[in-house]
């Protein structure tokens, strides 16, 4: 295809009980590109689509809250056990219903207890710690004991506590404190818990009898049975704590699957809500009004039916009778090979809707130019092969890069046939001398070692000159080409004026065209006759007074709308930018086959480099060293202003002849990041 896509637009009415389903659809499917301020537009002059006794409303009328807070839940929940999170829904991911619901906050509750549970034990742990290194700095002072109750961290009770329930105190106040014996068969004990929990243990004291002790003065110091007691306690809760990460494994293991699919099918639902958000609706309808590639409407309109039960109102308008052709948004349609190249399209504009589509010309003059400026068929492969691997589905290192796969095989496979015809593998130039001469000698009776030989010397001045006078031609074919675009896209946007008196309109073409007739003609032998310069002087007579003449044939008055002296201002500067245009458009093209030559000077640069050190010792180390190094330089370097400077003649020689007004790129309604 040479042109956009055609497109249609298309309204739609509604219910409110089937707009979630209908936008899930259109999410998936992916081929409508929505429209808000035309939807606004037409629901105020369209009012036969809506009652007339239901007020116009932007705000949201969904049925359903949006479940933003159990969304971030089981985001929050899924990283607490390690689980990575969608950041779009799936191609397969629906809408959450009950079942799915349910299901969502059984996982949160679940977790959320192992998060209580994983805190309180952290906490225990911490306290443990803090007391018993409080408590053996402060035994090392041979405090009096009676002290020791005024620390930051430890709490201690002696007293006396009948025997026959020391289980049900222990029991009872299990995890938050430590009971010593101070004496074996007595009921003297001393309790030990953390500064918090003292309240609870004089508490629990008190309802079993217990009998507070007067310390002696005298005493001093902590019973080491306390620091054993705590310690236990600190191991007790670190192998809870183990226990505790073996059922985060597991709880991972067991939702890992389901929690990416409950988390796509509440990122759907969010897209849809927030979506619906600003859509025009009623009491009982919404409104949608959106841009649809032709060949997918009629699919598009039994879908909408089908998934409604006709419970919906389709209409379908042409481009021309609700938009211009800046509003209607362009979607160009490849193989594989051009498709990767609309990138470099886009990121200098999208063509207007209508138009003609530059990207198939983009493509085969990209592959072509790079292949003669980076002609080597090892270097080539490389390109090729990382071509293959960006493009691999399996390879996520590269996901970022996948675009660009298609354009490196091309390029690598044009680079690996010049660099055929210029009998180069990485730099050296004598590998295929052998099977260069016996093909050679065989179609035409005069082996030569390469076809194409750049590298200057007296016996190939000659054949260096035509080479750069081939691409001084490969550039007149595409700036002619930029020319021919221009004209037919004029034309169509009915802009004849443009079309036929501007300097890259068909006046213009006509003088390129003859002065490469005029100079082609002079190389060849020819002479400069007067007849040449009356065929250049027309077309700049049309050129240098486009103005006035559109303003004869349209009737329009004044003729010098901004006076004599300005319109002749104007009409010399047009004619000297004309000139100078077309002079440097074609002259830059010279850098084709200058980048190609430097690329051959390079590459005999590395293979002589290599040849000079192979006879010293470690020569042939060193030498597939420089071999090695060497090209990768060239390849990364070289390849990247080759790319560079391919880029540049596209977008000022090519595209600088017809892109003067941009479009709209068209971008569907998706759930899911446009694939590359």
């Amino acid at each position: 295809m040479i042109r956009p896509q055609k497109m249609k637009l298309i309204r739609l009415v509604v219910l409110e009980n089937d707009v979630n389903a209908v936008l899930e659809f259109l999410g998936h499917s992916a081929v409508m590109q929505f429209s808000q301020q035309e939807g606004l537009q037409t629901n105020q002059q369209n009012s036969s689509l809506i009652s007339a006794d239901e007020t116009v409303q932007t705000d949201n009328l969904s049925s359903k809250p949006l479940p933003v807070h159990l969304l971030e839940q089981i985001k929050s929940a899924a990283l607490w056990l390690g689980i990575s999170v969608p950041e779009e829904p799936s191609e397969s991911s629906h809408l959450p219903r009950a079942l799915e619901e349910e299901r969502a906050k059984s996982f949160v509750a679940a977790i959320q207890l192992l998060q209580e549970q994983e805190n309180t034990l952290l906490e225990e742990k911490h306290q443990l710690e803090s007391t018993i290194n409080e408590a053996r700095s402060f035994s090392n002072l041979n405090a009096p004991f009676a002290d020791l109750d005024q620390l930051s961290y430890l709490t201690l009770r002696i007293g006396r506590l009948d025997p026959k329930r020391y289980a049900e105190v222990e029991e009872s106040l299990a995890g938050h404190a430590v009971f010593v014996h101070l004496d074996n068969n007595s009921d003297r004990i001393l309790a030990a818990t953390s500064r918090k929990g003292r309240f609870a243990l004089d508490t629990e004291l008190k309802k079993y009898d217990f009998i507070p002790l007067v310390v002696p003065e005298a005493s001093a110091g902590i019973p080491e049975e306390v620091f054993s007691g705590l310690e236990a306690k600190v191991i007790d809760t670190e192998r809870a704590l183990t226990d505790l990460t073996r059922a985060k494994v597991d709880a991972r293991l067991q939702w890992s699957s389901d929690v990416q699919t409950l988390i796509s099918s509440y990122l759907l639902e969010e897209s849809v809500q927030t979506l619906k958000e600003k859509l025009v609706a009623t009491k009982s309808a919404y409104f949608l009004s959106g841009w649809v590639p032709s060949d997918a409407l009629s699919s598009l309109i039994v879908q909408l039916e089908r998934l409604t039960g006709n419970r919906i109102a389709i209409r379908v308008f042409e481009p021309s009778e609700v938009a211009s052709v800046q509003e209607v948004p362009v979607s160009i349609k490849h193989g594989v090979f051009v498709r990767g190249f609309e990138p470099l399209i886009f990121s200098y504009g999208a063509p207007l809707y209508g138009t003609i589509d530059p990207t198939p010309f983009v493509a085969f003059f990209f592959t072509l130019l790079f292949g003669i400026m980076f002609g080597d068929v090892g270097q080539g492969l490389v390109l090729f092969l990382l071509g293959f691997l960006t493009g691999k589905k399996d390879a996520p290192i590269l996901k970022g890069y996948r675009h660009f796969s298609a354009p490196l095989k091309m390029v690598g496979c044009a680079s690996m046939v010049m660099g055929l015809l210029y009998g180069s593998v990485f730099s050296n130039e004598t590998l295929l001398e052998g099977p260069t001469r016996a093909i050679t000698g065989a179609l035409t009776g005069h082996p030569v070692d390469r076809i194409l030989h750049l590298m200057p010397d007296a016996d190939n001045m000659t054949k260096i000159f035509y080479f750069f006078g081939f691409t001084i031609g490969i550039g007149a074919i595409l700036n002619s080409i930029g020319l021919v675009i221009n004209i037919i896209n004029q034309m169509t946007l009915k802009h004849y004026e443009h079309a036929f008196f501007s300097k890259t309109g068909l006046a213009g073409a006509l003088f390129f065209w003859y002065a490469l007739f005029i100079a082609v003609r002079i190389i060849l032998g020819g002479h400069f006759i007067i007849l040449d310069m009356v065929c250049l002087i027309i077309p700049m007579f049309f050129i240098f007074f486009r103005p006035v003449l559109w303003h004869l044939i349209c009737g329009e008055r004044p003729l010098f709308e901004e006076g004599l002296l300005s319109f002749v201002i104007e009409g010399i500067v047009e004619i000297i930018e004309t000139v100078s245009n077309y002079l440097s458009n074609t002259v830059s093209f010279l850098r084709v086959g200058a980048f190609a030559l430097s690329h051959v000077i390079l590459s005999f640069i590395v293979f002589t480099m290599a040849g000079k050190v192979s006879s010293i010792v470690l020569g042939p180390v060193l030498s597939l060293i420089i071999m090695v190094f060497g090209n990768l330089v060239i390849i990364l370097l070289e390849g990247m202003i080759v790319a560079i400077q391919v880029v540049r003649l596209q977008y000022y020689e090519f595209f600088g002849k017809f892109f003067t007004e941009t479009g709209v790129k068209f971008a569907p309604f998706r759930f899911r990041k446009e694939k590359l």
